[in-house]
């Protein structure tokens, strides 16, 4: 069966990503973090693709900076984010919260709010009869990472992670940077003997040398992967000092300290 839902990822600035994201029966589309015009524009034409909206995952200018542009160029009017971030993300029309469901085309969307790296941050799931899901996660899970906690704590952190994965084994996940060779080299570190964190390593790396992207990995995966999905993991916990005490908001916090300083 052909996909339901049409994803197009679309590198901007040093390692951005910008979504085009398309119900294949009716065409209807949005593009995700338009952090600039150009490229999202030149993607648009190739695919023979207008939107009719801009979402937002959060206030950064890297995802949002190309919004007043694109909107302009294509007469739109639907420029989604959370109510929190109003006044942060430039043109916005629309202020969703947690709950809130809507369509694009055939496609059913509903809205997580993760705080964690903002406080603002959404993700929008995506959801075809098919039973194909696609999350936009923006900063907030990226493959075997997160976000820099910039705005929130990490007991927050947390509880994103966790309702992103709660989305379905199969769910995929369409982050808003290229971090992730680098993410599951610092995974590899504090993880050794995980031979799932070697194997998508070798892809990602492979990957990137053809100039692939490597954004689409499924929940499965980041839960084999991602150490800020794996608290409980005895083999990271002993490589960052911490026992079987404590909890995984700590253990989280530890790893994420521990990645802001991994080079």
């Amino acid at each position: 069966m052909a996909p339901s839902i049409r994803v197009l990822p679309v590198p901007c600035l040093s390692d951005n990503y910008a979504y085009l994201v398309a119900c294949e029966a009716t065409r209807d589309a949005v593009v995700v973090d338009p952090s600039e015009d150009g490229p999202v524009a030149r993607a648009l034409e190739a695919a023979g693709i207008r939107p009719q909206a801009i979402w937002n995952t959060h206030h950064h200018p890297d995802h949002t900076g190309g919004n007043e542009l694109v909107a302009k160029e294509y007469g739109i009017t639907d420029i989604v984010g959370h109510a929190s971030d109003k006044g942060r993300i430039p043109g916005q029309t629309r202020f969703v919260s947690a709950g809130d469901t809507f369509a694009l085309g055939h496609l059913a969307v509903s809205i997580l709010h993760i705080p964690g790296h903002t406080l603002g941050a959404i993700a929008y799931v995506v959801r075809a009869r098919s039973g194909e899901v696609a999350v936009f996660t923006g900063d907030t899970m990226f493959h075997a990472g997160c976000g820099r906690l910039f705005e929130g704590t990490p007991a927050q952190m947390h509880a994103s992670l966790e309702s992103i994965a709660a989305q379905g084994d199969d769910a995929r996940v369409y982050p808003g940077h290229e971090y992730t060779v680098q993410n599951l080299r610092f995974a590899q570190s504090i993880e050794p003997g995980n031979v799932a964190v070697v194997k998508a390593l070798a892809e990602a790396q492979a990957r990137r040398a053809t100039g692939e992207p490597t954004v689409g990995t499924t929940i499965a995966l980041e839960r084999e992967t991602n150490p800020f999905l794996r608290t409980r993991s005895k083999e990271i916990r002993a490589s960052l000092a911490l026992g079987g005490a404590e909890d995984d908001v700590a253990v989280l916090a530890a790893v994420r300290k521990a990645k802001d300083g991994f080079r």
